[in-house]
């Protein structure tokens, strides 16, 4: 693989080695789709290095059923009979919601609360090897989750964890605590054209 040249190199103290070797904690916004298929880009790759995947969904609905969601559900299966790859649990936290805020009786802000109570007690045990928190930067745009409670669990957590976050407005907080900052920028999209979303494409 070519390796690229850091621009960078900081008086940290570390060897090459050590610093290449340090999980990260990324963040994917901004207003165009594609967000989350590049964090499960990301996760097909770290499931094929063998890095257990937990992925925790906070805006899709738990009826709804994803394209992404039953391939990895097929990944991990597949790594149960044969040992390939790693370990992949999927979690929807409560019963979803729309980006755009729905009414009904369900406490969404306690789900997104205790779902992130589940990802703290995960980190703390080092479950995972990639978490991607899918659309978890709503919950702390609506202020359910504490936006620097997250930021210091995360700069804090230990062993080897990867963490990728995505979702539109992310918080500035968490945009500077981050490694890796992706915005997604629209140019064009079908729905300027009148067409919506596609099976295979948007789920």
């Amino acid at each position: 693989m070519p390796q690229g040249q850091p621009s960078v190199v900081p008086a940290d103290g570390l060897t090459t080695r050590q610093r290449r070797h340090r999980p990260l904690l990324m963040v994917h916004t901004g207003q165009m789709k594609g967000k989350s298929t590049a964090a499960f880009g990301l996760a097909l790759r770290a499931w094929t290095a063998g890095l257990p995947i937990g992925v925790f969904q906070f805006v899709k609905s738990a009826k709804w059923r994803v394209g992404e969601e039953n391939a990895f559900r097929a990944l991990g299966e597949m790594h149960e009979r044969t040992g390939q790859g790693a370990a992949v649990a999927w979690h929807k936290m409560g019963e979803g919601w729309s980006w755009i805020q729905r009414g009904g009786d369900a406490d969404h802000a306690a789900d997104a609360l205790e779902g992130w109570r589940q990802i703290q007690r995960d980190l703390a045990a080092e479950r995972y090897g990639l978490y991607v928190l899918d659309e978890f930067t709503y919950p702390m745009k609506w202020g359910w989750v504490d936006v620097d409670e997250v930021v210091a669990t995360l700069a804090d957590r230990p062993g080897f964890q990867h963490v990728v976050i995505t979702g539109r407005d992310a918080d500035p907080r968490l945009v500077a605590a981050a490694d890796m900052v992706a915005e997604l920028t629209k140019v064009k999209h079908p729905m300027d054209a009148g067409q919506k979303g596609q099976k295979g494409i948007e789920w």
